[in-house]
């Protein structure tokens, strides 16, 4: 899958998530023990840009420093999905179609850049959903994850896939980017309150109900118990708009399994090896 060399003598690696507020990532612990298991020196760091009292300006910079370290590659969460694409010498089709990277690798001094979040939502989905109807969906945020789970939901047969952001624009510019390969399938929500009950499930992209921004994207209270709710956000593992619906009945996914299977690929990507699914899973019940 990967055309990146594993570095140094073919068993180290050094990779690193970028984010913020990602102490409490399972993705460091999943890459290492799958990498111990196949008998690698897998090293993997957090790069917090909280922590590192860093400004997001300076993501340039981080990138620059990782691959002269010799880091194989970066992963990259919030809020730099988006912001990374401009910096990069490659975009993978995946990637470009999305209009969003989550995964970086290191070439001999090149960098690319690819997305493992819409397979990883998409498989996590299959897994666990696969009867959900999935006629009309709502999809809350339309930054660089709601752009993958977007691609995923449209695969995955949403026949009207309703978009709603605080910042309009952004739900505006994401439908359009769709708009080509699945016409007459994405539509910008407006009323929030009315698009949630026309929906038979809704998703959560935000980053609202991470440890770092509590709370919940939208009131629980005007949830239907025969809906179905999905959050990306796996830290906390039950966000508060999980654990509100669960408590009105409805059928809920949560975000730990997109973080699997978005690490399996990305793993494969850093490492030219292919990591075991079932292992990673179970590291990360292990953790959570």
């Amino acid at each position: 899958m990967a055309r990146q060399t594993v570095p140094v003598d073919g068993n180290a690696i050094r990779v690193g998530l970028v984010g913020r507020g990602i102490g409490a990532s399972l993705t460091p612990i999943m890459h290492q023990r799958e990498g111990a298991r196949l008998g690698l020196e897998y090293d993997y760091m957090l790069l917090d840009f909280d922590t590192l009292g860093l400004e997001n300006a300076d993501l340039a910079l981080v990138l620059d420093h990782a691959r002269k370290a010799g880091f194989a590659g970066l992963n990259v969460t919030y809020p730099f999905k988006q912001q990374a694409l401009a910096l990069l010498d490659e975009i993978s089709p995946d990637a470009a179609g999305i209009g969003a990277v989550n995964t970086i690798v290191f070439e001999n001094g090149h960098t690319v850049g690819h997305n493992t979040d819409c397979w990883g939502f998409a498989e996590s989905f299959r897994r666990n959903m696969g009867s959900a109807p999935r006629d009309r969906v709502l999809q809350l945020g339309a930054g660089g994850a709601g752009a993958a789970v977007a691609q995923a939901l449209l695969g995955l047969g949403v026949d009207r896939l309703a978009i709603f952001d605080i910042d309009e624009g952004r739900a505006v510019a994401l439908r359009d980017k769709f708009d080509g390969q699945f016409p007459g399938r994405v539509f910008v929500a407006t009323d929030l309150q009315s698009a949630i009950r026309a929906a038979q499930g809704i998703v959560n992209t935000t980053p609202v109900g991470m440890a770092k921004l509590p709370g919940t994207p939208l009131d629980p209270r005007t949830l239907d118990p025969g809906q179905w709710i999905a959050d990306i956000i796996y830290f906390p593992r039950e966000t508060q708009l999980l654990a509100a619906a669960r408590e009105r009945g409805c059928r809920v996914l949560s975000g730990g399994g997109m973080a699997i299977f978005q690490a399996v690929r990305a793993f494969e990507l850093f490492s030219g090896r292919t990591p075991d699914p079932m292992e990673m899973a179970r590291t990360f019940q292990a953790e959570a």
